[in-house]
Formats: structure tokens, C-alpha cells, sequence
């Protein structure tokens, strides 16, 4: 047997033995985190009630609707979310094509003289050039796995942007809200101030009254006034920032707010799993933090495949015609091959340090996911302290304000009849107005914790949810 035929046999006969012992080892794709098998807050609901992902609809009030759905399709973090499902889909489009064989097409045409005495020719080429690399060690399939996971992980994170936008209309419009409701209290405050320190400006020039008791009357009108002031301002401030969210002309949208009805109080709005890792697959952004764990494990991946052998096939065909003086010849050629086979010998440690740079990345994703984890499932816990704890105060605050309120009628009817003085009228006004003013405040605070939560249980959002 010639020399130059017989060393080729053991070679492809240990080739399958030698790449099998470059297999890659990636970490795992997924990484566990420890939750509790239940919620340590009690859940705020008995029985199924309306769908979290449309919660808002069951305040009856179809201006928030309209709000919110303004909000979705002007907020930039929600286009932004959307354009990087479009890069993610086109890289993983790019990586699952690195898996088949490029085809290159050629074409040239020539006229002239080559040489002296060689009539003119005419020379045309065509060709077709192919190349595949073999992925035996799954560098390529690693890669596009990397990518189709950030793919999902970014469609999660559009339904996370979309929920955050939600969530953050609610809370400004509750708000608003209840600002308008005490710009109202602060209104009639200030009328019945005003109407006192009337009073009290005649009997004083009357001499009924002492001048020091009508001075005290004037100021505690003025504080009045003030304060609806103050409040008209604040109103003013959480209007433009809701037409800031959901770009709406200022005047429509005021508008609309003065047409619209004030909800009615709700006591439920939705329901949550008692499971807490229920609540926490349909968390979006864990979902994507989960993907990145995978991404990262594939990449990890793709990196130790580069330090192994590559094989590449390639192939071409051409054609070339060529007419000189009346004939044609036809010089056209075809071939399959090389069968090439490319060793990693020796880069300086480049594709060890790439190893070692994308299991690093590895572990980041993995401590960001459980980090991910215990965040969201604080959000939940925390949320549910605030409702459990407003619905609890709830009719402590409305007794308080029924029984300031029966006491400042009393004292305000003894003080027309001259047996009250108006410093107990004043003491009982203030007490009466910040139980009132307690009773807003608690009702926007159980509803700003029902948006928190809507918010930490992920909206409603699964992971077959429709993408953009």
C-alpha cells in the first residue's frame, strides 16, 4: 500500500472516539429557588373573583380604561420593550441559520484580447460556492438556543412593561382621585371657616365678641383658604402628570374628569394563587430573569465548543464559457470537499478566557434570578400587609369620622347659641376634618395596595401569553 494513502484510514476511523472526548458540559439551564409553600400575609380575597389581568374594569369606571389603554400605546418603555423582541427574534433568526450551509452565487462577463496574435474573446463565468460547517459538538445549536432563550425572555419582558405602565396609570389616577375628593373637603372647610369669621366680625363690632376671639376666627378662615389652595395646586401637579403618561391633551382630559363619576368603594378586586410559586411563574420579568439563566448557560456552552475541533464541508460549481474567433469552449468545473478539519493549537489563552468570562456571566444570571425571586416575592408579601392592614383600620376610620363629625355639629350649634366658645369650635372643626381627610386617604391607600399587588403578582400574565 503507498505511503501516501494508508496513514488516512486510523485518522477517520478515531475521529468519532476524539470528538466525543471534546464534548461540551455546560451548567445547567435552570437553577432552583427556595420559596415558601405559602403566603405569611393572609390573602385578601375569599373565593374566585375577577381576572387579574383586567382588574381595573371592575371599578366600573370606564375612564380609567381609556387611560390605560392611552398609556400602553404612548409609553416608550412599552415600544422600546417591543423593538427588542424584534432584535432578539433577528438574532435568533441569524444563529439558527449558522446551522445549515451558506450558497454564494458569482457572475462575470469579459471582452478582449489576452494576448497578441489571439483574436477577441468573449469570456462569461458563473458559479455557485457552498459551505457548511458540521456541527458535531453543538457550538452552532448552543448558540441559537442562547438565543431563542432571550428571544422569550424579551417577549416577557414587553407583557412586564405593559403591566408596569398599567399599574403606574392606577396609581396616579387613584391619586387624583382622592385630591379631588379632598380639594372637595377642604372646600367646605373653608366656606364654613368663612362663614364663622363672618359671624364673628359682627358680633365683634356688635361688642359681643372680643377682639382677640375675632382675631383667631379671621386666621383659622385664612388657614382654610390656604389649604384649598394648596390642594388645588397639588391636583393640578398629579393632572399633568397623567397627561405626561398618556399624552392626551390637558383640556380633554380635564374634560373627562369632570364628566366621570367617582367609583364606588371596592373591597375586592381580584384573586391571587395561595401558592406563592404559582404567583411567581407569572411574574414576567422572573420568567425573562429565568431565561437569562439559560441563555447564559448555552453561552457558556457555545464558548467551550470553540476550543474544540471544527469540521467544515464546502463545495462549488462554476461554469465558463468562452467564444474566440468563431468557437466555443466550454471549461466547466464542479467539486465537493475539502472535508476540512480545523484544530485549536494554541490562541494565548483567548478561548479559556472566553470560557471562563461566560460561566462568570452564568453565575450573574443565576444570582440575579434568586435574587429576581426573593424581590417579587417581598413585593407580594409586602402588598398584602398594606390591604390586610387597611381593611383593618377601615371601620375604626369610619366610626372616627361619624362621631367627629356628630360632635362637630353639636359644638358648632352650642356655639350659635353662645354656649361654645370658638376655641372648642375650632378644636372640634380640626378633628373632624382630619378624620374625614383620614377617611380618603385610607380608601386611596387600599386601593394603591391593590395596584401593588396587581403589580407583584405579574398581571395576569402567563407564559403562552399572545407576544406583539
Amino acid at each position: 500500500m503507498p505511503f501516501s494513502v494508508w496513514p488516512r484510514w486510523p485518522l477517520v476511523a478515531t475521529l468519532p472516539l476524539w470528538l466525543a472526548a471534546c464534548a461540551i458540559a455546560p451548567p445547567p439551564a435552570s437553577v432552583s429557588a427556595s420559596t415558601t409553600p405559602q403566603w405569611q400575609a393572609p390573602l385578601p380575597h375569599q373565593g374566585q373573583l375577577g381576572a387579574l389581568s383586567t382588574w381595573w374594569q371592575r371599578l366600573d369606571d370606564p375612564l380609567l380604561v381609556q387611560l390605560i389603554t392611552a398609556a400602553q400605546e404612548a409609553s416608550p418603555s412599552v415600544a422600546t420593550a417591543a423593538s427588542r423582541i424584534q432584535q432578539a427574534r433577528a438574532t435568533s433568526v441569524a444563529a439558527g441559520a449558522a446551522l445549515g450551509p451558506t450558497l454564494d452565487a458569482s457572475a462575470s462577463a469579459s471582452r478582449g484580447v489576452s494576448q497578441p496574435g489571439v483574436p477577441v474573446a468573449t469570456v462569461l463565468q458563473g458559479g455557485l460556492q457552498a459551505a457548511w460547517e458540521v456541527d458535531v459538538l453543538g457550538r452552532n445549536r448552543a448558540a441559537q438556543s442562547a438565543a431563542q432563550a432571550r428571544q422569550q425572555g424579551a417577549q416577557a419582558l414587553w407583557h412586564d412593561a405593559r403591566v408596569s405602565v398599567a399599574a403606574e396609570v392606577a396609581s396616579q389616577y387613584i391619586t387624583l382621585r382622592a385630591c379631588e375628593l379632598l380639594r372637595g373637603l377642604a372646600g367646605d372647610d373653608a366656606k364654613s371657616r368663612a362663614e364663622t369669621a363672618r359671624m364673628s366680625a359682627l358680633s365683634t363690632r356688635a361688642g359681643f365678641t372680643a377682639p382677640a376671639t375675632d382675631a383667631l376666627a379671621r386666621a383659622s378662615a385664612a388657614e382654610a383658604s390656604n389649604r384649598v389652595v394648596q390642594q388645588l395646586a397639588q391636583c393640578d401637579v398629579n393632572l399633568k402628570a397623567m397627561v405626561a403618561l398618556t399624552a392626551l391633551p390637558e383640556a380633554d382630559l380635564r374634560q373627562k374628569l369632570a364628566a366621570a363619576q367617582m367609583p364606588p368603594a371596592q373591597i375586592a378586586l381580584f384573586s391571587i394563587a395561595s401558592i406563592p410559586a404559582q404567583v411567581l411563574a407569572q411574574r414576567p420579568d422572573v420568567f425573562s430573569a429565568e431565561r437569562d439563566v439559560a441563555a447564559a448557560s448555552f453561552d457558556v456552552g457555545s464558548a467551550q465548543a470553540q476550543r474544540t475541533p471544527r469540521l467544515t464541508l464546502g463545495g462549488n460549481i462554476g461554469g465558463m464559457r468562452t467564444l474566440a474567433g468563431g468557437a466555443t469552449t466550454d471549461l466547466s468545473t464542479w467539486s465537493i470537499g475539502p472535508l476540512a478539519l480545523s484544530l485549536p493549537v494554541w490562541d494565548g489563552g483567548v478561548r479559556s478566557a472566553n470560557v471562563d468570562a461566560a460561566q462568570a456571566r452564568y453565575d450573574e444570571a443565576a444570582a440575579l434570578y434568586r435574587s429576581k425571586v426573593r424581590q417579587a416575592v417581598r413585593e407580594v408579601e409586602e402588598a398584602l400587609v398594606n390591604l390586610q392592614s387597611a381593611a383593618d383600620r377601615s371601620a375604626d376610620t369610619q366610626v372616627a369620622s361619624d362621631g367627629y363629625r356628630t360632635a362637630f355639629a353639636a359644638t358648632q350649634a352650642r356655639y350659635q347659641a353662645g354656649l361654645a366658645s370658638l376655641p372648642e369650635l375650632e378644636d372640634a372643626r380640626r378633628t373632624f376634618v382630619a378624620a374625614d381627610t383620614s377617611v380618603v386617604a385610607l380608601q386611596r391607600e387600599r386601593l394603591l395596595a391593590w395596584v401593588a399587588l396587581y403589580r407583584a403578582a405579574g398581571g395576569g400574565w402567563t407564559a403562552n401569553a399572545q407576544q406583539p
